[in-house]
């Protein structure tokens, strides 16, 4: 039974040659995984069931990275049955996953790591830090005082659910790129 929210497991195996196809190198299962669950149209037990039925079926192969370590790479098979059937699932859906994928990902390559707290403050109201590091070297400090701890837990959430967008979002901003959210 699919529980996917982008529907059969036909669709779940389009979704994720597609983007394997776009993102165009081999990665680690974990790391694919990763990128799938980046958006909420694919639940972790159908992907994982959909992934191994396509390697089986020569979508996807298999194949020992100069670490040893195994790596996954859409065939020529997998891209044309990417590009024959994409459309089955709506544009919108495959785009917008497809820009989440790879901002995971360049985060991933760069070793950035989002963090971000919640403290009260002396006055009752709270604080919230967030801030990158980039191979442990602080890249983005931001701090604001809220008044509800709610908010703060909010913006907390909000944060980690979308840590590449509030970088994008802060440095387009101080750069005067104010149509950062329709790029």
């Amino acid at each position: 039974m699919i529980s996917s929210p982008i529907g059969s497991m036909r669709n779940v195996k389009i979704f994720v040659l597609y983007l394997l196809e776009n993102i165009n190198y081999p990665l680690e299962f974990t790391t694919i995984n990763d990128v799938v669950m980046q958006t909420d149209y694919v639940m972790y037990l159908d992907f994982a069931e959909a992934f191994y039925e396509m390697v089986d079926m020569d979508l996807i192969e298999k194949y020992e990275g100069e670490d040893g370590r195994d790596l996954y790479l859409i065939t020529d098979k997998g891209r044309l049955v990417a590009r024959e059937l994409k459309s089955d699932i709506l544009a919108s859906i495959l785009d917008k996953a497809l820009s989440k994928a790879l901002r995971f990902l360049d985060f991933k390559k760069r070793d950035v790591v989002a963090r971000c707290t919640v403290e009260k403050t002396d006055d009752g109201r709270f604080c919230v830090s967030c801030s990158f590091t980039e191979k442990g070297v602080l890249i983005f400090s931001q701090t604001l005082v809220v008044d509800t701890e709610n908010r703060a837990q909010r913006m907390r959430d909000n944060f980690y659910e979308r840590p590449e967008v509030i970088y994008r979002g802060v440095t387009a901003l101080l750069a005067g790129n104010v149509n950062y959210l329709f790029d």
